[in-house]
């Protein structure tokens, strides 16, 4: 079982969960023929599922449809060379996922069997706005509002 320091729901617009369908999600990955079988040298969406599964859907796809509606270990982008992991980011604005999501993933991969690095290639920070409420990716450590100006909460 994955270590879990942190459980993620989607935060995202409901129109996007509307648009969920059952039994619909991403691609399990749990070994390196899945990713032979599945992956091409460019970007995935990706979520860890809560049973620490990998799972992988088309870039453009959103990170809610790639893991069925339901809540998330880890969600973001990642890119595949052969059968290594080459870039894994955190970046999913419909999760959110923290930093502190690497483990899942690192466990994840782990479990399928591929080269991984040793931690997120690209790392996002998130923020809602409480003035607006507009969600903010924080760049550079600058902790204020693209869409209001309002300082934003830097924990």
């Amino acid at each position: 079982m994955p270590r879990v320091s942190r459980v993620y729901a989607y935060l995202g617009p409901a129109e996007l969960l509307d648009q969920v369908r059952p039994g619909v999600e991403g691609e399990p990955v749990t070994s390196a023929a899945d990713v032979e079988r599945l992956c091409r040298d460019e970007p995935f969406t990706y979520v860890v599922a809560l049973d620490g599964t990998l799972r992988i859907a088309p870039r453009r796809s959103e990170h809610v449809a790639c893991a069925g509606g339901r809540s998330v270990l880890a969600a973001g982008e990642i890119t595949f060379h052969g059968t290594a992991v080459t870039e894994v980011s955190n970046q999913s604005t419909g999760y959110c996922p923290g930093e502190e999501s690497w483990p899942a993933v690192a466990d994840a991969i782990d479990r399928a069997g591929l080269e991984r690095p040793d931690g997120f290639t690209h790392t996002f920070v998130f923020r809602h706005c409480s003035g607006c409420g507009e969600l903010n990716v924080v760049k550079d450590d600058y902790h204020v509002c693209v869409f209001c100006e309002k300082d934003l909460d830097p924990v």
